[in-house]
């Protein structure tokens, strides 16, 4: 749990995002160290956790002391692996650290060598894809986009199919085509019905025209289950790491010829971009609320015990033409 009271020694600029209540945890390299490795966001910093952790940064952290391995690894898998109870000790720690009133002031704030050694302007980094990710899942978890999206290609009348109040109506992605945010994503080419009236349907080839983009959260799970073996829905959420922002760029036009009777293909796994700072769920946990209604009632196996099972996170798009 965050505290919105606290505050921090080091100067954060009024409206950042990356507050002392958030700390995100990402990838970074410099032109100093191009050796990709964990971070935490906080102001206008990048506290490098291997410098940090060579530093004597984590002495009065025992717990993380004997996986302090991890901290030099090129992506969040292997501390991501060591659990939720970690994530959540090592983050509340830092917070302590950075707190304007910390109880360990010669860890960072009275130690100007290991600040010039740890704390990294984040003008100075490159970011790098936060996980090395081995699969990911897609879900039609927005009722007012599923609607939306199912105008598209069945009309008003048939845009939600009969299984959306049931299940979590998802697709595998692919998972080699997640890019870091600012990576260049190329139009894609495909098949597309021109004519959908026509008495014969015939496709022609060419790039989409109808390029769409979609402002999803996307969640980075940190927990292994045996295949077969499922994760109880009471203690699903203690898989989860975090979260990031995330779009899923979809080729309308090649979709509404390909997606029947399968699913989406080309059309949807031609790049998908996220948000290099991970934000993790114990930051989100002031901003859990109760969600609408479903209209109908699941089954036992996806009911929820808590009545505050969302977030109350206000996302917003702009987008900027050539025109």
């Amino acid at each position: 749990m965050t505290t919105p009271s606290l505050r921090s020694w080091l100067s954060i600029p009024r409206g950042s995002h990356f507050s002392i209540q958030n700390l995100p945890f990402g990838i970074i390299s410099t032109s100093s160290n191009t050796n990709p490795r964990p971070a935490v966001a906080i102001g206008d910093y990048a506290l490098h956790l291997e410098a940090f952790a060579a530093g004597n940064g984590f002495a009065d952290l025992s717990i993380i002391q004997p996986h302090q391995k991890v901290l030099s690894q090129p992506t969040l898998n292997a501390f991501a692996a060591l659990g939720r109870s970690i994530h959540s000790v090592v983050r509340k720690y830092i917070q302590s650290v950075f707190q304007d009133d910390t109880p360990f002031p010669e860890i960072l704030k009275n130690n100007k060598q290991l600040q010039n050694e740890a704390l990294i302007p984040l003008k100075d980094v490159t970011m790098h894809i936060p996980f090395s990710i081995g699969d990911y899942t897609d879900f039609f978890a927005g009722r007012n986009h599923a609607y939306n999206c199912g105008v598209l290609f069945r009309g008003p009348q048939n845009a939600l199919q009969p299984n959306y109040n049931h299940l979590p109506v998802g697709y595998h992605g692919r998972a080699s085509s997640v890019v870091v945010s600012g990576t260049s994503i190329r139009r894609p080419n495909g098949q597309i019905l021109e004519n959908p009236a026509a008495d014969k349907e015939t496709p022609t080839f060419s790039p989409s025209r109808k390029l769409d983009m979609e402002l999803e959260l996307g969640a980075f799970v940190c927990k292994a289950n045996k295949m077969g073996e499922p994760i109880s829905i009471s203690k699903a959420e203690g898989s989860l790491f975090g979260v990031v922002l995330m779009n899923d760029w979809s080729a309308r036009d090649i979709q509404a010829w390909e997606y029947v009777p399968l699913g989406p293909f080309n059309a949807k796994n031609f790049g998908t971009s996220i948000s290099p700072w991970v934000v993790t769920m114990d930051a989100l946990e002031p901003f859990r609320t109760k969600g609408l209604e479903n209209e109908t009632e699941v089954l036992p196996y996806l009911k929820e015990k808590s009545e505050k099972n969302m977030y109350n996170i206000n996302l917003k798009v702009e987008l900027t033409s050539e025109l």
